[in-house]
């Protein structure tokens, strides 16, 4: 990455004249050194020392919440109750401390750099890492960083979690316990080394445990939006003996159930549903959902209090939380041994 040394360096002027643009003291240099400072920061990638600027300027209180996917045009993450849940739980805790919560989409490692760059934040929450370009980046950056729901492991960096493969297993299992043996996956892109792979994992061994063979042609890989579940819905219906599914998210379930009453199937008659997460609006919909329960508020708190630690600059005992799961029973799933 670059450094103060290498712009004064491609600039041909001193690194005191570089440190004095990068920190807002431009009154004495020209504008034309300000804007070919400014083009080299550009061009080089470089990303200010956040420890070292706080030591000449006041803390921003602005910690950023990184959510990096790559968008789709006609997309919108806020559209996930999970992800507004998550969110508006960490802003509320910041709040409370003096902090501001700034929240931005990046698609590529170049994209946080030109954010980073613009922005003077304290710190970075980051959701849903993998082990890629991405991370190489985020590893070079001297920022108090907290993960959240991320398999990476890293010393330098603190993450929350849950225990994703067992509440995938409970789903299953209860499932199955309940007389249904052909049960379908249905979860957007599953990735190596992420929840999402975690939770069809979960599946998997639960399918093991009651000697159930796996079959791939029940696992499903869709969007979460609404006309991708309209869509999923038919083929699941489409699967001959099917009688239960396991959604890798609680707002995959009830795209899956509009898709499956605009058809004329009914859940739990025709079809069972476990969903994953206990989102308020789970209680809400026709039947209320069987899910898994993570607790959001404890997440998103202990996120908080891993980062005002990290501000304070203090050592922690343990780098990673991992939450508990547990079933939640409701109206969705049907016990298929009461009809025998």
């Amino acid at each position: 990455m670059a450094t103060i040394k290498d712009i004064a360096a491609y600039t041909g002027v001193s690194p005191t004249t570089v440190s004095n643009v990068i920190h807002g003291r431009s009154g004495r240099v020209s504008e034309e050194t300000v804007h070919k400072i400014q083009d080299a920061i550009e061009k080089l990638g470089y990303v200010p020392n956040m420890s070292a600027r706080s030591l000449v300027s006041s803390s921003s209180k602005v910690i950023a919440l990184i959510n990096h996917i790559n968008t789709r045009k006609d997309s919108n993450f806020m559209d996930d109750p999970f992800q507004a849940s998550l969110i508006g739980i960490i802003e509320s805790a910041l709040r409370e401390n003096g902090y501001y919560l700034m929240v931005r989409t990046v698609d590529t490692a170049d994209e946080l750099l030109a954010f980073l760059r613009n922005w003077n934040v304290d710190g970075l929450f980051v959701t849903g890492i993998f082990r890629d370009s991405f991370f190489d980046t985020l590893s070079t950056l001297d920022l108090p960083m907290v993960f959240i729901d991320s398999y990476v492991k890293h010393p330098n960096f603190y993450n929350v979690g849950l225990e994703d493969f067992n509440g995938s297993f409970l789903a299953t299992s209860h499932l199955i316990e309940n007389g249904h043996r052909k049960i379908a996956f249905t979860s957007p892109s599953i990735r190596d080394g992420g929840v999402l792979q975690e939770r069809f994992l979960g599946y998997k061994a639960a399918l093991t445990q009651y000697g159930i063979a796996f079959d791939k042609h029940l696992v499903f890989e869709y969007e979460m939006d609404l006309p991708s579940c309209r869509e999923l819905a038919k083929q699941l219906t489409a699967i001959l003996d099917l009688t239960g599914i396991v959604a890798s998210a609680d707002i995959m379930a009830a795209g899956i159930m509009t898709g499956l009453r605009d058809l004329g199937v009914r859940v739990p008659d025709d079809l069972s549903i476990v969903g994953f997460d206990d989102l308020v609006f789970s209680q809400m919909i026709t039947p209320p959902l069987t899910t898994i329960h993570q607790n959001m508020p404890l997440k998103g708190q202990t996120a908080v209090d891993f980062m005002l630690q990290k501000l304070e600059g203090r050592t922690l005992s343990q780098t990673e939380v991992i939450l508990p799961t547990y079933l939640v029973k409701r109206q969705s799933v049907r016990n298929l041994r009461n009809d025998h």
